[in-house]
C-alpha cells in the first residue's frame, strides 16, 4: 500500500508570532524576534539574548487554568500549535463517524518539561525530597506532549514520541507521513515543541560554545556569514496535521501541500559535531529525494539547518554541494534560525511549515542579515530579503546532536 499525503492543517507558537500567519509575516521580512532573556537573572551568563515567546498568555488558549498548572510550558506550546492546525483542518475529532483507531499522534521534544525539571531538582536540594511535586514526572518526561495531544482529540491509533535533538520535528512528520503512507493511519498529528530558555539550558549551550554572545540582535545569529558566532535559544512548537490524499478529498478540505519523501540517518561520527565531510547530511538529503521519486534538480528552495555555527554552516554547505553537484549553485537556500531562533526540537515542524507556505505563496524567505557571505558558505543562500519565484518542491534540512539527521521533500498543490 502506498497512499499520498497531504498537509491539511498547520499550526504555530514562535518568538515572531502566536501563529503561522504572524510568524510567516516576520520570517519573509527577515525580522529577528530576539531580545534580552526576561525569564531568569542574565548576570554572570555570556550569552544574553533569546528568542522568547512574548507576551504569552495563556488564558488565551486555554478555557480552564488549572488544566495549566499541570502542564509544562513546553506542553502548553504543544497543545496551542495542535489546536491551530486542527482548526485550520476542519477536521472535528468529535465526530462519532471518525475512526478515532485509525487517528494518530507522533509529536515529540528534545528535551521535555525543562523549567519544571529546574525547579523540581533545586526544590528537591533545597527543601528535601517530600517537597517535590506528585507531578514532576508527568510534567517533565518528553512524552507527554504527545500524550496530552492524544488524550485532549480521543486519538487511539498509530503514534509515539521521537527525542533526537535539533531533528525531533522532521522526524515526527516523516514517520507520521510514514505511518498513512503505508497504511497505518488516515489523520496523524505530527510536530515537535521546546521551552528550554531556562538557566541551565542557557548555561550549558553557552559552555559548549555554541550559543552566540552578540548582544545586537541583528547580529546574534547570522547563518552563512562570515561573522557568525552561534546559534540563539528560540521555543515555541510546531505542528501538521497529515491526511491521505483520499481522505482530504473526501471531505473537501483545504491542501496545504504534500509531503513525498523522507529519509533518516546518522553521521556515526561525533556526539556533537556534525561530520566534516557533510556525509551524513548527504546521504539525509538525497535519501529523501529518493524516497520523492524526483530529480533533485526538480527541488526549488531547501530550507537549510544553518543554525549559524561555524561547523554546522561550514559542513552543510558541503553537504549540499555532494548531494546536489553543479546544481547546488543553482538552488536558492536559506536559514529561517535568524528570525525565531533556533528552536531545537520543534525546528523540524516549523520549518517544515515554512516550506509549504514558501510553496504555497511562491516567496522563498531570507537569510536574515546575511551581510557578509563566507567564503566557505558560497552558495545561493537567499540574503536579507525574500525571493519571489515558482516551485514545485522544497526540502528541508534537520541536523541534530547525537549525529542524527533528518530531510523532508514538500510539493506545492496542483
Amino acid at each position: 500500500m502506498s497512499n499520498r499525503v497531504v498537509v491539511t492543517g498547520i499550526g504555530m507558537i514562535t518568538a515572531a508570532g502566536n501563529n503561522v500567519e504572524q510568524t510567516w509575516d516576520k520570517v519573509k521580512k527577515g525580522e529577528p524576534a530576539f531580545d534580552v532573556i526576561t525569564r531568569f537573572d542574565i548576570s554572570g551568563y555570556k550569552a544574553s539574548l533569546a528568542a522568547e515567546i512574548k507576551n504569552y498568555d495563556p488564558a488565551l488558549y486555554f478555557e480552564d487554568l488549572r488544566e495549566v498548572r499541570r502542564l509544562d510550558l513546553v506542553c502548553q506550546y504543544a497543545l496551542i500549535s495542535v489546536k491551530e492546525a486542527v482548526e485550520s483542518s476542519g477536521i472535528d475529532f468529535k465526530d462519532e463517524k471518525l475512526d478515532k483507531r485509525r487517528c494518530g499522534v507522533i509529536y515529540g521534544s528534545g528535551v521535555g518539561g525543562m523549567e519544571t525539571i529546574e525547579a523540581e531538582i533545586v526544590k528537591c536540594h533545597e527543601k528535601g525530597g517530600a517537597r517535590v511535586s506528585p507531578l514532576y514526572i508527568p510534567m517533565f518526561i518528553a512524552n507527554m506532549a504527545s500524550g496530552h495531544i492524544s488524550i485532549k482529540y480521543g486519538l487511539e491509533g498509530h503514534g509515539f514520541c521521537p527525542v533526537t535533538a535539533c531533528s525531533t520535528g522532521s522526524h515526527a512528520i516523516g514517520e507520521a507521513f510514514r505511518a498513512i503512507r503505508h497504511g497505518y493511519a488516515d489523520i496523524m498529528i505530527a510536530g515537535g515543541c521546546e521551552a528550554a530558555i531556562t538557566p541551565s539550558a542557557i548555561a550549558g549551550f553557552q559552555n559548549s560554545t555554541t550559543l552566540s554572545t552578540s548582544t545586537d540582535k541583528n547580529s546574534a545569529l547570522i547563518a552563512f556569514d562570515k561573522r557568525r558566532k552561534g546559534f540563539v535559544m528560540g521555543e515555541g512548537a510546531g505542528a501538521v496535521i497529515l491526511e491521505s490524499y483520499e481522505s482530504a478529498k473526501k471531505r473537501g478540505a483545504t491542501i496545504y501541500g504534500e509531503v513525498i519523501g523522507y529519509n533518516a540517518n546518522f553521521d556515526a561520527y561525533h556526539i556533537t559535531s556534525p561530520d566534516p565531510t557533510g556525509k551524513g547530511a548527504m546521504n539525509a538529503m538525497l535519501g529523501a529525494i529518493e524516497d520523492a521519486k524526483i530529480d533533485k534538480t526538480q527541488i526549488g528552495y531547501i530550507n537549510a539547518h544553518g543554525t549559524g555555527t561555524q561547523v554546522n554552516d561550514k559542513f552543510e554547505t558541503l553537504a549540499i554541494k555532494s548531494a546536489f553537484g553543479e546544481y547546488a549553485n543553482n538552488v536558492p537556500i536559506s536559514s529561517t534560525k535568524g528570525v525565531v531562533g533556533h528552536m531545537l526540537g520543534a525546528t523540524g515542524a516549523v520549518e517544515a511549515i515554512f516550506c509549504l507556505m514558501a510553496l504555497r505563496e511562491n516567496v522563498l524567505p531570507p537569510t536574515a542579515n546575511l551581510h557578509e557571505p563566507d567564503p566557505e558558505c558560497d552558495l545561493d543562500y537567499i540574503p536579507i530579503n525574500a525571493r519571489e519565484k515558482n516551485i514545485k518542491y522544497a526540502l528541508s534540512t534537520s541536523l541534530g546532536f547525537g549525529a542524527t539527521n533528518a530531510a523532508l521533500v514538500f510539493a506545492g498543490t496542483t
